[in-house]
């Protein structure tokens, strides 16, 4: 699988200047927000189709011919297709690119051990190790979630310590995320050992998309009602203008001092200059 309790500032990311304590509402801009986001990190229907074409391919062709070669260099064939394609396009490439090396992985390792239904156990594994890894980092406080969308939110990390009520939303989404994985491992596994390849293949595609829409629609729900995110980035354009603006006063200033201090340098530099010519005649007539 590849891819709001307000923040404790007064203002929010968006600039609303709402009250915190206020009910917990992003609107219509915070939801199309949420939905753009959620597309960008998981690459929409587009990653979906890079994501099942390759297994689809695979176990549609094993199906027929049985024959381990063709159908791994068929699936192979066609994720690089897909992923030229994104480059021909100057597309984002991290996911066509995820699904091929996942496929590469398949395809090295069916064709190691020589057992068709190989080609899909490191994407099992995967699926599971990440399943786990939503889960801990939930329970540690970190939930995977929140490392995947806070950069696409740009908020990075502030959720952990400024905006608990969002903290409180990836944690939810995350343990979505792992126990809808565990339950797919769950079906998977066991056919993985009892089944033959075309039945795992095809149970595995037809796995592809509904648990995947089912979590992230849970995600969405989740962050349509929790904060919205602090923009860490507009934080530190605004710190960084405030500090050009502060240099820039301190640079007028100090020229409005040197002039102000040449002013009075030339003022008495010309008093003591015509105090000395004053002196210079008397002195000159008492000599006399």
């Amino acid at each position: 699988m590849t891819s709001h309790d307000r923040p404790t500032t007064d203002t929010d990311a968006a600039g609303t200047g709402a009250a915190p304590g206020s009910a917990p509402e992003q609107g219509a801009d915070g939801r199309q927000v949420t939905e753009a986001a959620l597309f960008e990190a998981f690459g929409g229907v587009r990653g979906l189709v890079e994501t099942v074409l390759p297994g689809l391919l695979f176990v549609a062709i094993f199906t027929v011919n049985k024959d381990l070669h063709i159908s791994a260099i068929a699936a192979l064939a066609v994720s690089l297709v897909l992923a030229a394609a994104r480059l021909v396009r100057k597309d984002t490439v991290k996911h066509a690119f995820g699904g091929v090396f996942g496929v590469a992985f398949g395809v090295v390792f069916a064709m190691m051990t020589g057992n068709a239904k190989d080609f899909y156990l490191p994407g099992m594994l995967y699926t599971l190790g990440l399943a786990v890894a939503y889960i801990v980092t939930t329970i540690a406080g970190v939930p995977l979630m929140g490392l995947i969308l806070g950069p696409v939110f740009k908020e990075n990390l502030s959720w952990r310590t400024r905006n608990p009520g969002r903290k409180k939303a990836y944690a939810k989404a995350s343990l979505a995320w792992g126990l809808i994985l565990l339950a797919k491992c769950a079906i998977l596994f066991p056919l993985y050992w009892w089944a033959d390849t075309a039945q795992l293949g095809w149970v595995l595609v037809a796995l592809k998309i509904p648990p995947f829409l089912l979590a992230l629609y849970l995600t969405w729900v989740f962050l349509v009602k929790a904060p919205p995110p602090i923009d860490v980035f507009a934080e530190m354009e605004a710190k960084e203008k405030a500090e050009q603006d502060a240099e820039e006063r301190r640079r007028v200033e100090r020229e409005v001092l040197d002039r102000v201090a040449d002013d009075v340098y030339g003022d008495v530099t010309a008093q003591a200059i015509a105090e000395s010519a004053d002196d210079r005649p008397r002195g000159a007539r008492h000599r006399r």
